[in-house]
């Protein structure tokens, strides 16, 4: 798939505020600071599609973005924002909660998760509660050019060994590098699959 429009549409915390639901749409979440404004400005071919801080939290609303007139990118706000008040944390929670629980044409839930770590208590919490809810959804491994490939192969080894104790089996994984323009095409092929998926259905 080559991008060829990438706007901005709409940002709010009210679902029934977002745009119509007649189009494929796709979200991208993670932990705070996971590089998830940095992924999706190297997805778009738009360096400030996406607003990238060094202060984690910097997304705290529900950003949508219409990709060639065909779909919605969303943008959501990460999870974990360690330096949010409590009030404000259960706040996003609630209506992030509420936007992936009833967005009825949210297709495929992207969820970042930071190859440079061990496997982290809230991501892996945030997807098991992806999978009691039955919600569809990818595994997106970003910053990946930060290691070496031996470090790299342990660390998702090490990622899928730890889902493995509670799934039976594992979601789709995508490895990507904002910084060097890894994955890009692999995600974009497996959206525009999903989307004709969609439509045929229609």
């Amino acid at each position: 798939m080559i991008i060829k429009q990438a706007e901005f549409v709409i940002s709010n915390t009210n679902i029934d505020k977002c745009p119509a639901p007649n189009m494929p749409e796709y979200a991208f979440i993670g932990r705070s600071n996971v590089g998830k404004s940095s992924l999706i400005n190297m997805l778009t071919g738009r360096k400030k599609l996406a607003k990238i801080s060094v202060k984690p939290g910097k997304t705290q609303l529900i950003n949508h973005f219409i990709i060639n007139e065909n779909w919605y990118l969303v943008d959501l706000p990460g999870y974990g924002y360690a330096k949010a008040s409590k009030t404000s944390k259960e706040k996003w929670q609630k209506f992030i909660n509420r936007y992936i629980d009833n967005r009825e044409n949210l297709v495929c839930l992207f969820v970042l998760i930071d190859s440079r770590l061990e496997p982290q208590k809230i991501d892996l919490e945030f997807i098991e509660t992806l999978g009691k809810k039955q919600i569809p959804f990818v595994l997106v491994y970003t910053k990946t050019d930060k290691l070496n490939k031996i470090n790299l192969s342990n660390n998702i080894e090490i990622f899928r060994n730890t889902m493995l104790e509670k799934w039976e089996e594992l979601p789709k994984e995508f490895i990507t590098s904002s910084e060097k323009v890894v994955g890009k095409d692999d995600i974009l092929n497996y959206i525009d699959e999903l989307n004709k998926f969609y439509y045929k259905k229609e």
